[in-house]
């Protein structure tokens, strides 16, 4: 396995393209589809004596731009096999029904978020300007949690992990011990979840099982879609666990002082003021943590926004108690 490192300054940057190369040519992930970063991928194979050209299957993490914009264009060039989950296939395909759903759902979130009409019209500006990241559609091959792929003498096995994406799925490679796992886990930053992907319902608990549930893969090293490789996954996925943890507090704290809040003044207790992508992802956030205590009957949701109906919750009960004896 080779990472190919790309440049991104549009979204979190430091993109990850991994090449697998042996009977079959593979990549996980792509990058977004800019002329540069096409140009950074396609030096990037060189090194090994490849082109797009070459490819034989490509494993997308999940459907953001910055991780499937390029897989068009590599299987225009090859007729690559281009496999996502099965929740994000509409969106790599550039399905028509699928795409227009998601943005009258997310147009529908930023009202109920309460996102001003300054910052809104920032950031509908930002993503019209941005759309063209995502490439031209492929035709995409499903992929369901449990799913297994020869790859000669490697083996992957998809492992579903939404939250941050509704399809987002990582790869066991082999015997399990390492994965490939996209945004499911970062490095140095915790994944968005409630903005990332408007589609997932209830995003923070589906993210917190999907930390447990990498707990218990018990993983030696994860290649992440950004950035350096993470040497102790499982410790990594329980820092992230006590960061929602005590943003979740965080939240309670805010409801206790300033009373009934919705989304986006929640976020601007959390985060201050916010430009661009990030004018969806900290009310997105914020959200996804109101969410989750309304869900538990800590909050409810009124004419004024999220009232706190027990401000003395122990928020520890709301989260499972990961760690590696468990």
């Amino acid at each position: 396995m080779e990472r190919i490192p790309l440049g991104n300054e549009v979204f979190e940057g430091q993109n990850n393209v991994y090449l697998l190369d042996g009977d079959a040519v593979a990549l996980v992930d792509t990058g977004i589809a800019t002329s540069d970063v096409r140009a950074e991928l396609s030096d990037g194979l060189s090194e090994y004596g490849l082109s797009f050209a070459d490819v034989d299957a490509v494993f997308l993490t999940h459907w953001h731009h910055d991780h499937a914009g390029l897989a068009g264009a590599i299987q225009a060039a090859s007729g690559a096999t281009v496999y996502v989950h099965e929740a994000d296939a509409p969106m790599v395909g550039g399905e028509s029904p699928a795409v227009d759903r998601f943005r009258a759902l997310r147009e529908r979130k930023f009202a109920e978020w309460g996102i001003p009409e300054g910052p809104r019209t920032e950031l509908e500006s930002y993503l019209e300007h941005h759309a063209g990241l995502g490439g031209q559609p492929a035709d995409v091959t499903v992929v369901n949690d449990g799913d297994t792929f020869e790859l000669g003498e490697s083996t992957l096995t998809a492992v579903h992990l939404p939250g941050h994406a509704a399809g987002l799925t990582a790869y066991l490679v082999d015997d399990g011990s390492e994965a490939f796992v996209g945004d499911a886990i970062l490095p140095k930053y915790t994944p968005n979840v409630g903005g990332a992907d408007v589609r997932v319902d209830r995003p923070l608990e589906q993210y917190v099982e999907s930390l447990g549930r990498l707990v218990d893969l018990d993983l030696d090293r994860a290649y992440p879609g950004h950035r350096d490789a993470i040497d102790d996954p499982t410790g990594r996925a329980i820092a992230i666990l006590d960061h929602h943890r005590e943003r979740t507090r965080r939240v309670v704290d805010v409801l206790t002082e300033h009373g009934p809040c919705d989304a986006w003044t929640v976020s601007a207790h959390l985060f201050g003021d916010l430009e661009e992508i990030h004018i969806l992802h900290g009310p997105g956030e914020a959200y996804a943590h109101l969410a989750h205590l309304d869900a538990a009957g800590v909050v409810e949701q009124t004419d004024e926004g999220y009232a706190l109906v027990d401000a003395d919750v122990d928020v520890a009960t709301l989260f499972p108690d990961l760690d590696r004896s468990s």
